[in-house]
């Protein structure tokens, strides 16, 4: 609960335990077993903030951080929560001012981000691309940046992908070498991430992180609760969005210095997913985040179930503490208890290492900064119960407050924008076309050849053709001149020889009719 002195009242040792409120943005872990009361923390955190009027993020796996949305009510396990924490006066049950996100859409706003935004180091891990594949994916990005092209979904991702394949020896020049295997590995990745859902994270319009950043008309921080129950299913895109938030916040929040209140705190539960298998580049980034956006007024908790799923680097950042137990049967999960103990400032009034082992439900060992930012003394100490509901808000609750956000207006369909996509499809296109118009010059180019030749062969053959009817006439001139030559020869033959036989028939006639007058002639 929230008092006017800038103290925030979590929980309950020998005496009541403040947060100060100056000191929120130092960072803070939740650590416990599962079902030892982190979720109740983190609600009672949240809570006390947003009265405090700091805007809260929080992410909701197991579907029961959204009754934050939704008035407690009164049971026998909150009355005899308040009892431990020294409660005598009313305890006032409510609600918060709630608004409700979610990355596939369905229990909440759309929430959204564009390739480009991502940038190739996030977009890799989310792959599970190795540092040849990040380096091709590095420079697809940088042609993307050069060529003033957008990289905003997947479609475009995969655009500039083949790009940059068809033309990689004049890209090797300017940027290094581009293999075939590593672009077809990247795509493989990308049809992967497709197939688990993971593309609608991509796209317009991107989310605004300066929308979660806001209080109501009555000061209160909102509390921006993002469901995570199917996104929980995906580590690597769960992390990966996480480790998103982190660095867009990092890049977007100018510096404010020490305020004395922050301007705004993230919870990140089942904070191991965030390390799980990153490289240490990746954990350097991480570690340089959470080091440095303090100064911006961010305060970032982790909950997970063991301190050891942090890194070392960034747990030395993390000043507010609340540790739950931690069940030790093991010889590993005994050295994570001394481990978990060796981080707190001791208590001389009890063992720290022991006591984590016995803490029952909802109750915790508390450390948190005091004013001058040194960590107190760890105390043990009883968590206060939630005022808003313990459990689900139900689906008629969360539906009302998303239908009527002004946000869910803002972000509820995606726009599909120009981008590399349909400039590369468009460049696509004009060279297709430019190269069917070349074809089709090539074929009427052969064809008017084709045609010239068939032209040239087909007065070749009328020309012989020609020439054969030309002698063909010459020959049946040259033979009738010839039948008539021996027509003539005939009948001149036929002449003289009629000439010859009517010659002699005459002389014939002649001695005849001589031979009446004359007498006896003979012949």
């Amino acid at each position: 609960m929230y008092t006017s002195e800038g103290q925030l009242w979590i929980a309950t040792g020998e005496s009541p335990i403040m947060l100060n409120q100056g000191m929120a943005n130092r960072h803070g872990l939740i650590a416990g077993a599962t079902g030892t009361g982190k979720t109740i923390s983190l609600k009672v955190m949240a809570e006390t903030l947003s009265e405090a009027g700091v805007p809260i993020f929080m992410v909701d796996i197991k579907g029961d951080v959204c009754g934050i949305a939704k008035k407690g009510e009164e049971n026998k396990h909150v009355t005899e929560q308040l009892e431990k924490c020294g409660v005598k006066c009313d305890f006032p049950y409510k609600d918060y001012p709630t608004v409700f996100w979610d990355v596939y859409g369905e229990k909440g706003i759309p929430v959204r981000t564009t390739v480009s935004h991502m940038g190739p180091t996030l977009i890799s891990r989310l792959l599970g691309l190795n540092p040849t594949q990040e380096g091709v994916l590095e420079i697809v990005f940088r042609v993307a940046d050069d060529s003033q092209l957008l990289l905003i979904d997947i479609k475009d991702l995969r655009s500039m992908l083949t790009f940059v394949s068809d033309n990689a020896k004049d890209i090797q020049v300017k940027y290094g070498n581009v293999s075939a295997q590593s672009v077809g590995a990247i795509m493989r990745a990308l049809l992967a991430l497709e197939n688990a859902g993971g593309d609608v994270f991509f796209g317009e319009p991107e989310l605004d992180i300066k929308d979660w950043i806001k209080t109501t008309s009555s000061s209160a921080g909102v509390i921006n609760v993002l469901d995570c129950v199917k996104l929980a299913n995906q580590p690597l895109l769960y992390s990966t969005f996480l480790l998103w938030l982190l660095t867009d916040l990092y890049e977007i929040l100018p510096e404010v210095g020490d305020l004395d209140k922050p301007r705004m705190v993230f919870f990140f539960d089942e904070a191991h997913m965030l390390f799980n298998d990153a490289p240490k580049a990746l954990i350097d980034k991480i570690e340089q985040v959470v080091r440095l956006i303090r100064s911006k007024g961010v305060g970032i908790y982790f909950i997970t179930q063991n301190p050891s799923d942090i890194p070392e680097t960034v747990l030395a950042q993390l000043g507010n503490r609340i540790q739950h137990a931690l069940r030790a049967f093991t010889p590993s999960e005994q050295k994570a208890v001394k481990s978990a103990a060796q981080t707190f400032r001791p208590n001389p009034a009890f063992d720290t290492e022991e006591a984590i082992s016995v803490l029952g439900t909802g109750e915790a060992l508390v450390s948190f900064l005091d004013e001058e930012g040194a960590p107190s003394m760890v105390q043990r100490a009883f968590i206060l119960p939630p005022q808003s509901f313990m459990g689900p808000c139900g689906d008629d609750i969360r539906n009302n407050i998303v239908n009527g956000s002004d946000l869910y207006l803002k972000y509820k369909d995606a726009v599909d924008n120009r981008s590399a996509y349909e400039e590369l499809e468009e460049k696509r296109e004009e060279r297709e076309k430019a190269e069917a118009e070349a074809e089709a010059e090539k074929e009427r180019i052969a064809q008017e050849k084709e045609e010239e030749k068939e032209r040239i062969a087909q007065e070749k053959e009328e020309a012989r053709k020609k020439r054969e009817e030309e002698h063909e006439r010459h020959e049946k001139e040259r033979e009738e001149a010839r039948r008539e030559r021996e027509l003539k020869k005939k009948f001149a033959m036929v002449n003289k020889v009629a000439s010859s036989a009517a010659s002699q028939i005459g002389r014939e006639v002649g001695r005849k009719v001589l031979r009446g007058i004359f007498g006896n002639l003979k012949w």
